[in-house]
């Protein structure tokens, strides 16, 4: 088989690639991080278990090409017709992620996963990059429609309305619900109203300090 054969779209590399990817989410459904294994996944999937090794090494290369996938996916962007609408969607739909019985404890073990290796956190740090970068047009249409300061910064508006869930389902422990949610939202938004949530200016250049010769 060529060499483009084997790595284009739609070949036996990205069949491989999808059905190990499909068995690492379900194990992580049913097992959690530390349930999953190579041999669980190579043996849901139907690779052979020395494939898996060889093209993954271990559990967490698993979890980030898993994540390195999702990354690319296209996320369903609220257009509620104005920001405050827009905004407790989008918290909405992280806390259905992180509570839907199928979904939740996939994107937990994500979580956790990188709380305990480099390259699980990198990969989940760029993933969510993605995420914050596909929602952005909700503070953009804002933006254009006045509703918020010219130079607000879209990812960082993002970030500020979902990191109370973050928090709560990570760190404290706290309940997590629709309330909590929409409460983020709100608190986001009113800090890029108040214009806290401004893009950073860009760095400016030295001044030429060399004396004149």
């Amino acid at each position: 088989m060529s060499s483009d054969r084997a790595t284009r779209p739609g070949g036996r590399t990205a069949r491989v690639r999808a059905a190990v990817r499909a068995a690492t989410l379900a194990e992580l459904a049913e097992r959690g991080y530390q349930g999953l294994t190579v041999e669980a996944v190579a043996e849901r999937s139907g690779v052979h278990k020395t494939t898996v090794y060889r093209r993954w090494g271990n559990v967490e290369g698993l979890i980030a090409d898993a994540l390195e996938l999702a990354s690319g996916e296209p996320w369903p962007v609220p257009d509620t017709g104005d920001i405050a609408g827009d905004l407790r969607a989008l918290t909405r739909e992280v806390l259905i992620g992180f509570t839907d019985p199928e979904d939740g404890p996939v994107a937990t073990a994500f979580v956790s996963a990188a709380v305990q290796n480099p390259s699980a956190a990198r990969a989940l740090h760029a993933f969510l990059a993605a995420r914050h970068e596909q929602a952005a047009p909700v503070v953009r249409r804002a933006v254009a429609r006045g509703e918020l300061p010219a130079d607000t910064d879209p990812t960082e508006v993002v970030r500020v309305a979902v990191a109370p869930l973050y928090y709560r389902l990570f760190v404290s422990g706290e309940p997590v619900d629709t309330a909590v949610a929409d409460r983020a939202a709100d608190a986001a938004l009113a800090a890029a109203r108040a214009g806290a949530l401004r893009a950073a200016p860009a760095p400016r250049a030295p001044d030429d300090q060399t004396p004149a010769g």
